[in-house]
């Protein structure tokens, strides 16, 4: 009967490899590289979307268009944390600042 082999048999042999052979530095350099990928392709876009967005925020002001959870209004008062917006003719809610999607 033939056995199928998965992915945590392969690590698991592989690791078995490297630790009977010595070769520590090859397993080294190997999770070197995959750490390496994953901070290229999914660390680095993230940091730089997120600095993006803070600056989107740090330049809100009032008479702003924004659409904030879904709703488009115009700022009318910006505190600390939250932002007083009018969404329509008298009618001014307060959402978080963070529910800011986009500015217009």
């Amino acid at each position: 009967m033939e056995q199928t082999n998965t992915v945590a048999d392969a690590v698991q042999t592989t690791t078995q490899n490297a630790t009977q052979t010595g070769d520590w530095w090859g397993l080294l350099l190997y999770c070197l590289i995959i750490f390496a990928i994953i901070y290229i392709f999914m660390v680095r876009p993230n940091k730089k979307r997120m600095a993006e967005y803070q600056k989107m925020l740090d330049s809100l002001q009032v008479g702003n268009r924004v659409m904030a959870a879904g709703i488009y209004g115009v700022i009318k008062k910006i505190n600390e944390k939250t932002i007083e917006m009018e969404v329509a003719k008298g009618v001014v809610i307060e959402v978080s600042k963070n529910a800011v999607a986009s500015v217009e």
